[in-house]
């Protein structure tokens, strides 16, 4: 299975008609905004204090009827209230206590959310947010109670602004039951698995044709009086982008983080936004002399695969490493529009890529969204290697109301279908240049491979399997610690 999202975006040149020197550097992005959790712009952690703040107006993502892409922005302070009650709520909850491992059966809780339906009642938060869990590090399998079992430090909860969860004590985001269902739909009991989840937002050829003619009409000069003509032509001509969404809805919260998170991750890339982690942008590393004039950057975020062991009887799993790199590579616009192969980036790109693979997991603390996407893949891999060891049918489960929309309908934002092209220009030396690309590519079941796959000799993931399994649980209890 693969999970891509791409956007491919070329990088154009003009060359200064006077001898004024300067570099535009333009780049074509995408008409999203960011979605923050807290007073930092968008970031993972809380306060000093270590608790979330919310104090900012914050950016968010909205989807217009037509189904382009468009900022809107949310009044902090209608979360205060909700700030206050979640840190009374947990001096008696023990659902809002922080816990280093918290174990969730998939079974029990499908059962809770079936008797909350049939009473009517709007599914509860401990179950919306998923007993507080903001990872998923362990899957387990129960056969004397047929349990299926995911389980991850957790802590208290409360919804943000922007209506998602974030834990009390970090500020980092919980696991969202919707993802979680999306997930699982993704590879469901008795059915194949979803060979390729991808999200890719590409410029049409059209568009990218009538952007080549665009330039070849300004005729490769410019003057710093032509900044506004140039970006409004290359925006024009360029036009709606194209959001193609395979293998999970395109109207779920999984679909929209991907979305969110390859635009954050080209914002950082051309310069336009400012990590709170210093990362040097791909814009400030290249000069015009190393960058062809028809070249694309495509940048990519993939998981590192590498860090999963299992138990001897593959009853237990952990995902040990939980790091995502950045990775690119190049390509060419043709004239009509087309675009091919070009190998690997160039030493710019590499650059900007590698730092970034080094500092994400401090970006995935300071940044929400990268936090967000860090964690579904953590759930994509659970969620494969549910299916991959068929646990369904030793759990004699069939997923019957996580598996029905009806019941527990994920898919309730509108379809992203296109995007607007917005532009960014800054003049240095004499070359006009228009560095674009990104994308996210996520293959959970690569994880599951004789050569990626550690068999754990230590027994570690059997002794925290039975630290405390679900054969005492009380009446309806679906989690514990």
């Amino acid at each position: 299975m693969r999970f891509t999202c791409n956007r491919i975006l070329p990088s154009v040149r003009f060359r200064a008609a006077s001898s004024i020197p300067f570099l535009l550097a333009a780049a074509l992005l995408l008409g999203i905004a960011s979605s923050a959790s807290a007073n930092n712009g968008g970031g993972g952690g809380g306060n000093d204090d270590d608790t979330p703040v919310f104090g900012n107006p914050i950016a968010g993502v909205d989807v217009d009827a037509t189904g382009v892409l468009k900022v809107r922005t949310v009044d902090p302070r209608l979360a205060q209230q909700r700030l206050r009650e979640a840190r009374l709520r947990a001096e008696t909850d023990d659902v809002m206590q922080r816990s280093e491992l918290r174990k969730v059966s998939l079974n029990r809780l499908e059962k809770v959310i079936a008797k909350q339906i049939a009473a009517d009642r709007p599914l509860s938060d401990d179950v919306l947010a998923v007993a507080g869990l903001t990872t998923i590090q362990y899957v387990f399998f129960y056969p004397d109670t047929q349990d299926i079992v995911v389980a991850g430090p957790a802590e208290g909860f409360v919804a943000d602004p922007t209506q998602r969860f974030v834990g009390l004590s970090t500020g980092r985001p919980t696991v969202l039951l919707e993802d979680l269902v999306t997930a699982l739909r993704a590879y469901p009991p008795g059915a194949e698995p979803t060979r390729v989840i991808s999200v890719s937002i590409d410029p049409t050829p059209e568009g990218l044709a009538r952007m080549q003619q665009f330039l070849q009409a300004v005729g490769g000069r410019a003057n710093r009086g032509d900044t506004m003509r140039l970006v409004q032509g290359l925006k024009q001509n360029l036009g709606l982008q194209t959001v193609t969404i395979q293998g999970i809805p395109g109207d779920t919260h999984f679909a929209r983080v991907l979305v969110e998170a390859d635009y954050r991750m080209k914002l950082i890339g051309i310069g336009l936004e400012q990590l709170p982690v210093p990362v040097r942008s791909y814009v400030s590393r290249t000069s015009p002399q190393t960058v062809a004039a028809n070249a694309l950057e495509r940048w990519y975020f993939q998981p590192n695969y590498d860090g999963v062991s299992v138990s001897d009887d593959r009853l237990a799993m952990r995902i040990n490493e939980r790091g995502v790199q950045l990775v690119g590579e190049g390509e060419r616009v043709l004239g009509g529009g087309q675009r091919v192969q070009a190998g690997r980036g160039n030493r710019a790109s590499q650059a900007f890529t590698q730092e970034f693979t080094e500092k994400y997991p401090l970006i995935a603390s300071k940044v929400r969204v990268y936090a967000e996407l860090q964690q579904l893949i953590d759930i994509a891999i659970a969620a494969a290697y549910i299916q991959e060891q068929d646990f369904y049918s030793q759990a004699e489960w069939s997923m019957e109301v996580l598996g029905d929309e009806k019941q527990v309908p994920v898919q309730t934002y509108t379809v992203p279908e296109k995007v607007e092209t917005a532009v960014n220009a800054i003049w240095r030396g004499n070359t006009l240049m228009t560095p674009l690309g990104g994308g996210v590519n996520m293959q959970p079941r690569v994880a599951f491979n004789s050569d990626r796959m550690v068999v754990d000799q230590s027994g570690d993931n059997v002794a925290v399997k039975q630290s405390a399994g679900p054969s005492d649980l009380e009446p309806g209890q679906w989690w514990w610690d």
